[in-house]
């Protein structure tokens, strides 16, 4: 079989299983007028999904390794469907928080597994080549669930069946029929289902700032879109969630021909930039600012940062790429969800635009404080640990 045909197939699956996270995003205004709940519990629902999301990196990060790569990637695409249709039957809060638990559990599974099987059918020195397609397929998936829904709500009117779902009900099932029958390029290992992640030494940074750029991206998703709807602008909430993650993607390539000490410094300077820029656009009600903000931090969190962290982790890691990459998005997850839950808080006592200002404010802080231990302990160079590693097989 021509590698192009896996490739191909292990793309669109995991572009389909991050495609369904965000898939709902343009309804949670809906979901939460219909079990009448503020801005806390959005925000709740929409960090269920790392309640999902992180005991599944944390346990079983490295379970592919012991079942095979096709397996978890399977089950993560049915997952997808299994939490879309619960929010068709039953269209509430909590239906949102159990369907993004269940998209955390899957987005887990398959991230892994996804990136370890990609660098093992392209081999070992293709690796940063096999984390730009995974970083390319996902950022499409989760910026294109949200897009796709805005859009079908767009054309067809309110509904909570929007053709964006149709789709996905769809297409998951085939594919997960399709990687299954992929061929198994792994070698099991005779290791314990439950495994820990792991974290490289002398990447803790690349960590540190896809945490603090997928802040500002949990903010973006979850957090604006509900002031976006109290200034009847909710109609752009697919948009600005698609460019809050397809930016990235257009930026990867860039980021592709810098080293990843270069596109991390890079990440560190967009993050508060990006927050500003955005938090601006809110402030003074010009949704150019929101987009243009928007697109700055998905340049940061789904360009230069991420692909640099995956690829500095793999680096570092040869021969446990699964769990390393279970470790990075610990940071990234934890990122992800705990700066938008305190920030909903915030936003039920102060005001959105007070939990904005708040959260942008700490994030510049911690940027500027990580950035100052980095240059105090500088990151090794990627040249140095490849040649360490080579001299060491």
């Amino acid at each position: 079989m021509s590698k192009l045909i896996p490739i191909s197939l292990l793309a669109f699956g995991l572009f389909t299983v991050t495609f369904a996270v965000n898939l709902q995003a343009p309804l949670y205004d809906v979901y939460a007028a219909e079990s009448d709940v503020g801005a806390t519990a959005v925000t709740v629902a929409f960090a269920a999904y790392v309640g999902g999301l992180m005991p599944t990196l944390l346990l079983v990060g490295g379970l592919s390794d012991r079942i095979g790569r096709r397996v978890p990637i399977a089950l993560a695409l049915i997952f997808g469907v299994v939490a879309t249709a619960l929010l068709v039957q039953v269209p509430s809060w909590t239906s949102l928080v159990i369907a993004r638990f269940l998209l955390g559990i899957g987005t887990g599974l398959a991230t892994t597994a996804g990136t370890a099987y990609m660098t093992e059918i392209l081999g070992a020195e293709r690796a940063r080549s096999a984390a730009l397609i995974v970083t390319s397929a996902t950022s499409l998936g989760f910026g294109g669930g949200a897009l796709a829904t805005g859009i079908s709500l767009g054309v067809q009117g309110p509904s909570l069946l929007p053709a964006s779902y149709i789709a996905l009900f769809v297409a998951a099932p085939v594919l997960a029929v399709l990687v299954l029958a992929l061929p198994r390029v792994d070698t099991p290992k005779p290791v314990s289902v439950l495994r820990l992640p792991v974290f490289p030494a002398g990447v803790w940074v690349f960590g540190a700032a896809m945490a603090l750029a997928w802040s500002t991206t949990g903010m973006t998703i979850a957090v604006v879109p509900l002031e976006l709807a109290a200034n009847d602008l909710g109609g752009w909430t697919g948009l600005v969630i698609f460019l809050a993650i397809f930016v990235g993607f257009l930026c990867q390539p860039i980021a592709r021909r810098m080293t990843n000490e270069r596109a991390l410094a890079l990440g560190f300077v967009l993050i508060p930039l990006g927050s500003l820029v955005l938090l601006a656009g809110v402030w003074l009600k010009v949704l150019a600012f929101v987009l243009i903000g928007t697109c700055i931090t998905s340049a940061a969190s789904y360009g230069f940062t991420y692909l640099a962290a995956l690829a500095e982790v793999s680096l570092h890691a040869p021969d446990d790429r699964a769990r390393a990459t279970a470790g990075l998005f610990v940071y990234a997850y934890f990122g992800f969800s705990l700066p938008v839950i305190g920030s909903g808080a915030l936003a039920d006592r102060l005001g959105l635009l007070s939990a904005m200002i708040v959260f942008a404010s700490v994030q510049i802080v911690v940027t500027a404080i990580i950035v100052m231990l980095r240059q105090r302990r500088p990151v090794p160079s990627s040249a140095a640990v490849k040649a360490g590693w080579q001299c060491n097989r």
